[in-house]
């Protein structure tokens, strides 16, 4: 039975962080999970960025990712837009790294040319193709599909280390094991 990996991505946001998890076994990816977690624009910023954290808490606690990638932030019109969307992608760096799972980063444009082929996607394009690289997937929001997106772009990018170093623990345990 082939090794599996399983990937969580993060599309971080003040208002709705996405998430979603894959698993790839072999050369097949699998849908695990996705979903949003929301907060309430009717507390302060802090109390919003705690109900991020939880959130994204729970996603770890519950899927058990091996390694994690999130979105890196784009060059906002509005300072203060891109401030609060980078204390979002705080959140979403911290949780996976806090439980000890690598992380990574990509930028928007790398991660749609890794699932659509073309740096310009629009979100459409994004869930189509999220769609028919994991069928039966069911996806909830667009936050969910970009996130899906990025545990591809992950997967299919800075995944190959993660898999090289699996398949040689494995090995390793393997030949320890003839040994004894």
């Amino acid at each position: 039975m082939p090794a599996s990996l399983r990937y969580l991505g993060i599309d971080p946001g003040l208002r709705a962080t996405g998430w979603g998890v894959i698993e790839v076994m072999g050369a097949r990816l699998v849908h695990v999970a996705n979903g949003t977690v929301t907060s309430n624009e009717r507390l302060s910023l802090a109390e919003r960025l705690v109900e991020i954290e939880a959130g994204l808490c729970i996603v770890v606690e519950t899927h058990a990712p091996d390694a994690a990638a999130v979105e890196q932030a784009f060059v906002a019109r509005d300072p203060l837009a891109a401030l609060k969307l980078g204390q979002a992608r705080g959140m979403a760096l911290l949780v996976p790294a806090r439980a000890g799972i690598p992380v990574a980063e990509y930028a928007p444009n790398h991660i749609k040319k890794s699932v659509v082929g073309a740096g310009h996607a629009d979100k459409a394009q994004i869930r189509m193709m999220v769609e028919m690289l994991l069928p039966g997937a069911k996806i909830g929001t667009e936050h969910a599909a970009d996130a899906l997106a990025i545990a591809i772009c992950h997967a299919h990018s800075g995944g190959a280390n993660e898999r090289i170093a699996a398949a040689l623990a494995r090995d390793a345990g393997q030949t320890k094991a003839r040994r004894a």
